[in-house]
């Protein structure tokens, strides 16, 4: 993939959605902003990690929130730019690339249109390989970037410079901004130099996203399991197909927060999956027994399409099914644990080893 056009867009919003673990911020909403971006400014040049110059400055740029918010508060569009431009006159440097934060939802998406509105190239990576809800949950992190300064702008034109001690107070200002806005802002944060993308991203992760939701596309095209192909395509291991029968969720300090249960049908029936989330699915319990955990990735997707379901999106009487998949192995180490492991979001338990 060297450009991101009207035609390979679809597919990328579909695959980042499924690799977004339910969470990133609802994909359609960011395809109709990246669409538009494409079609008054052209498509976006895609550069792999390999072909950036050492010295190039490259800016993540994402939504930030609660993406409940997202459905009833649209975003204008301009965000990510404003962001953009208000951190370029901070560090009185510009942009040479763009990157994703997250490989997920709506944040896929927010890249590609400030990329087409900056004329700038993306990265064809991400700092997660996934999507997590809070900012310092970056690989970056791990090699010693800060997220700060990190520029945040809203869709009234307010712009915040936010210049913290370390990364998680970065979080936590930016959360309460977040929050006093609104619970939807954009950010641009964690710059990476040229020659530190190979330790700070997950690379090919668009190229990715484009494989996997062609993938589906494909399969259901031809009458197939659309679910079946994006399991192989992630090498993934199936957790549970069913019903969705129960939901409760809050927005509460600018997250998503809450607990689905699903009950098996046909084979699985009489199987009980509950899923709890901040933003992104963190815990898949099965039959009482820990089966997931974060930072592994667990995909909801509908049974019938295989377009993934986020977090906001499910409700009662939904069939899904439900998929584990293995995340880049640097989020298993000390660090990455310590980062976004199942016990720095409250859990009692351990993280459990893919295919455990």
């Amino acid at each position: 993939m060297r450009e991101i056009t009207l035609d390979n867009l679809d597919d990328i919003a579909r695959g980042a959605g499924i690799l977004g673990t339910g969470g990133g911020g609802d994909p359609y909403i960011g395809k109709l902003l990246a669409r538009e971006a494409i079609r008054r400014h052209g498509p976006v040049r895609v550069v792999d990690i390999d072909e950036v110059a050492p010295d190039a400055m490259v800016v993540p740029v994402s939504g930030m929130g609660a993406p409940t918010v997202l459905l009833e508060r649209v975003p204008n569009g301009g965000e990510e730019l404003a962001a953009l431009r208000a951190l370029e006159k901070h560090l009185g440097r510009r942009a040479t690339h763009i990157a994703p934060i997250e490989v997920g939802g709506v944040n896929s998406m927010l890249p590609i249109a400030c990329a087409a509105e900056a004329g700038l190239p993306i990265v064809d990576g991400d700092a997660m390989g996934r999507a997590f809800p809070e900012a310092q949950m970056v690989l970056p992190g791990l090699i010693g970037v800060t997220n700060s300064p990190m520029a945040l702008a809203d869709d009234k034109g307010n712009t915040i410079i936010v210049e913290a001690v370390d990364n998680h107070a970065a979080e936590r200002i930016a959360r309460a901004v977040c929050v006093e806005l609104g619970c939807q802002i954009s950010a641009a944060d964690t710059v990476l130099r040229g020659d530190q993308l190979a330790d700070g991203l997950v690379p090919a992760t668009l190229t990715l996203a484009e494989r996997l939701g062609a993938a589906v596309r494909e399969a259901r095209a031809a009458h197939g399991d659309p679910v079946a192909a994006a399991r192989a395509m992630l090498d993934g291991v199936p957790l549970l197909t069913g019903k969705v029968v129960d939901v409760s969720r809050r927005t509460e300090g600018g997250f998503a927060r809450g607990r689905a249960r699903i009950e098996g049908i046909a084979d699985e029936a009489g199987r009980v999956l509950e899923l709890d989330f901040q933003n992104e699915h963190l815990l898949a319990t099965r039959d009482g027994a820990v089966v997931a955990t974060t930072p592994d990735l667990i995909c909801v997707l509908d049974s019938e399409t295989g377009d993934p379901v986020t977090t906001e999106g499910l409700r009662y009487g939904l069939r899904v099914s439900v998929l584990a998949a293995r995340c880049d192995p640097r989020w298993t180490s000390p660090g990455g644990l310590a980062l976004a492991g199942p016990r720095y979001f409250g859990y009692d338990v351990d993280y459990l080893p893919f295919g455990s």
